[in-house]
């Protein structure tokens, strides 16, 4: 039924049909049949699958990472269709409109997408009372409830910040969104913000973490933090990831963000791979898992790595599961197999 559907939205520009597409969910999700319809579609409550990490109660270890729910609007609808826990952002202190359109690209013969967004959100601010009021009405409909979805905030710089002042945007998005999320992931591996890979540098890297995690400590509850790291970097900026991930006891490491590169694509997508950005979907998925691989080999298992990049199936998942992944994150996987991923990857992983 998806891949008729599918074959229709892909007719038309893709954040046309992102936005048609989640103002649709959450108009079924404005009801209370209709969320109890969907969750029953597409929820797998199996009592095996929830994994407690970090101190976090993860119903199942499926998510879906940032990009797709920047600004923290579709979290009921999200939840409704099964995600163990949802990244939002990236959110940066002032609100931009990211990078001009057209901007995110289709490569259905690579099963992929190019995007290069921007880090378009409204604004830290918007973002947090968006979350505060998800927070109270959870927790008003479910005291206590163990089995909620996670939420973790991704959060980067505004484009007109320079890199030596970065670590202020961190602090403020940090200090914003600390009260309602889970955990928080660092992004600095995003190749469509000028100058923002420059920060994955050893030193750049050590004084925003540092800075964070003292600002962490002195709150009544710390939340974790993550770096999500970009799959181009080279062994010896993998090594300087490692040792100083291991250095400053890093809660934990995302693997991977998208690839500048264009490397293994059909003919068929020759055309639209000219497009600049980042590349996502499977034609990343083996280096993401190289990636994972050579960090997990490097730290000896000391930091724990949320696996993200060219998950589409339960073995996909198993695969990187396998190579020491904790949990793992979908995005492109979830525009081209559907609203039943989770679901799907779930009863591979529990049969």
């Amino acid at each position: 039924m998806y891949q008729i559907l599918r074959t229709i939205l892909f007719y038309f520009s893709p954040e046309s049909v992102h936005h048609f597409s989640m103002k649709m969910l959450k108009l079924i999700c404005s009801t209370l049949p209709g969320r109890k319809l969907l969750a029953a579609l597409f929820t797998n409550k199996d009592p095996q699958l929830i994994t407690t990490f970090l101190g976090l109660p993860f119903r199942n270890p499926v998510g879906l990472a940032a990009g797709f729910d920047k600004n923290a609007e579709y979290l009921r609808e999200l939840e409704c269709l099964g995600f163990g826990f949802v990244e939002i952002g990236t959110v940066t202190p002032l609100g931009q409109p990211g990078n001009d359109k057209p901007r995110v690209f289709r490569l259905p013969k690579d099963q992929a997408l190019i995007n290069r967004m921007g880090f378009n959100n409204e604004g830290v601010k918007a973002v947090a009372a968006r979350l505060k009021k998800w927070k109270e009405r959870r927790e008003a409909e479910s005291p206590g409830n163990r089995s909620r979805m996670i939420i973790g905030g991704n959060i980067g710089k505004n484009k007109v910040t320079p890199n030596e002042e970065a670590w202020k945007d961190y602090e403020t998005c940090f200090n914003e969104l600390h009260p309602y999320v889970d955990y928080f992931v660092v992004n600095v591996s995003s190749p469509n913000t000028p100058g923002l890979r420059a920060l994955q540098e050893k030193e750049s890297l050590r004084k925003i973490l540092v800075h964070l995690q003292g600002l962490n400590n002195a709150k009544k509850t710390a939340r974790p933090v993550f770096l999500k790291i970009a799959p181009d970097l080279t062994n010896e900026q993998l090594d300087d990831v490692a040792a100083l991930a291991v250095e400053i006891k890093l809660d934990g490491l995302v693997a991977t963000n998208t690839t500048i590169s264009r490397e293994g694509l059909s003919r068929e997508s020759e055309s639209v791979s000219r497009e600049t950005g980042g590349l996502s979907g499977k034609p990343l998925q083996q280096r993401s898992t190289g990636v994972l691989k050579y960090l997990v080999n490097k730290t000896k298992g000391q930091v724990p790595v949320i696996a993200s990049g060219g998950i589409f199936t339960g073995a996909d998942a198993r695969e990187k599961m396998e190579a020491g992944a904790r949990l793992v994150q979908v995005w492109t996987g979830f525009i081209y197999v559907g609203p039943g991923i989770v679901k799907k990857i779930t009863r591979t992983l529990h049969p």
